[in-house]
């Protein structure tokens, strides 16, 4: 199919103003709210099935972040390096179900809650710990993946 020529250069049209943005971002906005739904569904029920007592060092927020951190380096690994994805899997399941089922917002008024309670120690092992495991476990499973990756390949 040939591209009609409109005197601008390459032969490309203009976007039409104010639609074609919001009808190439609405299924964007729409699998992003869908899977972070699910993400966020899945947090609850990890804070559940694993509660936190109060004033103690906050286990289940802090597993589920270093989980979800886990799986977005061997989600990024995948989607970038082994196989092209639709371009809805990574807003749906990096954004949206990642981004939902980790919580760096509980993270913050747990660490809140610990220093305002007088559990100061704990508190800032929280604030120093969360940050540090979150990005040694997306470094890790990456560099893991890659790993096997290269080994099914050999």
């Amino acid at each position: 199919m040939a591209v009609p020529k409109t005197g601008r250069p390459g032969g490309i049209r203009a976007a039409a103003p104010g639609r074609s943005g919001w009808r190439t971002q609405a299924p964007v906005v729409a699998v992003v709210a869908l899977g972070g739904g699910a993400g966020a569904t899945a947090r609850y029920a990890a804070s559940l099935w694993w509660p936190t007592q109060s004033g103690t060092f906050p286990w289940t927020t802090f597993a589920v972040n270093v989980v979800g951190c886990a799986v977005i380096g061997v989600f990024m690994v995948v989607i970038t390096e082994v196989r092209p994805a639709h371009r809805l899997v990574r807003p749906f399941f990096g954004t949206g179900v990642l981004g939902g089922f980790t919580t760096f917002s509980t993270y913050a008024v747990d660490t809140r809650s610990l220093l305002a309670d007088g559990r100061v120690p704990t508190g800032l092992a929280y604030l120093a710990a969360t940050p540090l495991a979150a990005l040694t476990a997306v470094w890790l499973a990456a560099w893991a993946a890659r790993r096997v990756l290269k080994w099914r390949q050999s």
